[in-house]
């Protein structure tokens, strides 16, 4: 009954971290759920008696690819485009190619 139990409540959070991650607007908390997701992943294929398996989610699933998205995230974050001021977009008109068929359209 002890084992019925944890496998029903694993399952189950193995859902909500899913469904969690995938809903989840911040780029960092969907990344750390995803990571626990992959860890909770891992004990589910060692219940099922997949160690093999469970070893390999554990490093792939859950330390290597975390790791990268972690790196990507950061990044992301170093590169943000600033939006120019509204100053700027009347130089960069003045700048139009006199050869611009777009030019006189608005």
């Amino acid at each position: 009954m002890l084992q019925w139990t944890f496998d029903t409540l694993l399952g189950l959070g193995l859902l909500w971290l899913a469904s969690s991650a995938l809903a989840s607007p911040d780029l960092f908390r969907a990344i750390v759920l995803f990571v626990a997701f992959g860890l909770l992943m891992a004990l589910a294929w060692a219940r099922l008696d997949a160690p093999d398996v469970a070893l390999a989610e554990a490093a792939i699933g859950a330390g290597l690819t975390g790791a990268l998205l972690m790196a990507a995230l950061a990044r992301l974050q170093d590169n943000r485009i600033v939006a120019p001021d509204d100053d700027d977009d009347q130089s960069r008109s003045d700048h139009v190619s006199k050869n611009d068929p777009q030019k006189g359209i608005t």
